[in-house]
């Protein structure tokens, strides 16, 4: 399976960052491509990733780490540490993803994802807020203070057309980007496991939060568009 994400994000002339954030700091556009290798009798195996520039050039791989009982066992669930490395084989940022639930029936343990930049170091999470009907999260800062929110779509299915969750202020009142589900045409959509992200933020976004929504992105896929086996993709808060 292929997951494309497309990113747009900052600008050029913002505060200078750290190491490991200079492609996140300077690129406009960006893919991500999983590498699913083919599941022999019928056993799940670990998400591999290249994250490339608009001219197809590798700056990032990244490769979910956990084993073999908690990825057949706990599905789209799973837990998970998602190690990203640069060109050097340096590790520059790590998704920390706990084993939670995802349905409004069990709202005292929903899904949280941390993100460290450099390693051991929390730069934010992704936390999923409660309500009946919508996915809604807040993408908050290292003291776990909400810095912005996502609200997706009440049923999370791409049918003909582009999902999107909607990025927007603290207070929840401006939309001021998105993360898209892309619909990737039927053929694609229907032979393949082929996903396509966007991700579009304000231009003088933190480069950190950059980083989380990357993160937002990976957790948004594994609730709602990742297929394991047999078992049919989750499309809303419900199940």
């Amino acid at each position: 399976s292929v997951v494309t994400f497309t990113v747009y994000p900052g600008i050029p002339g913002q505060s200078a960052s750290p190491w490991f954030f200079p492609y996140l700091l300077h690129l406009s556009t960006f893919f991500c491509v999983l590498f699913s290798l083919p599941a022999f009798i019928g056993f799940e195996t670990n998400n591999q990733y290249e994250i490339k520039n608009s001219l197809g050039q590798k700056i990032y791989k990244a490769k979910e780490k956990n084993d073999c009982c908690t990825r057949n066992c706990c599905g789209s669930l799973r837990s998970f540490d998602m190690k990203i490395k640069d060109n050097q084989d340096r590790e520059v940022i790590r998704i920390i993803r706990p084993f939670r639930c995802v349905s409004c029936w069990c709202p005292c343990c929903l899904q949280e994802m941390e993100v460290q930049a450099p390693p051991g170091t929390t730069i934010g999470y992704v936390k999923q807020d409660w309500h009946p009907c919508l996915p809604k999260f807040s993408i908050q800062g290292p003291n776990k203070e909400t810095v912005l929110r996502l609200e997706g779509p009440c049923f999370a299915c791409n049918c003909c057309g582009d999902v999107n969750f909607e990025l927007k202020g603290k207070d929840g009142d401006n939309t001021i980007g998105r993360i898209s589900k892309q619909w990737s045409g039927l053929l694609k959509e229907v032979f393949t496991d082929t996903d396509n992200f966007g991700i579009q933020f304000p231009l003088d976004l933190d480069v950190k939060m950059k980083a989380v929504l990357m993160g937002a992105c990976f957790l948004i896929d594994f609730m709602f568009f990742e297929k394991v086996g047999e078992a049919n993709q989750r499309s809303t808060v419900f199940s």
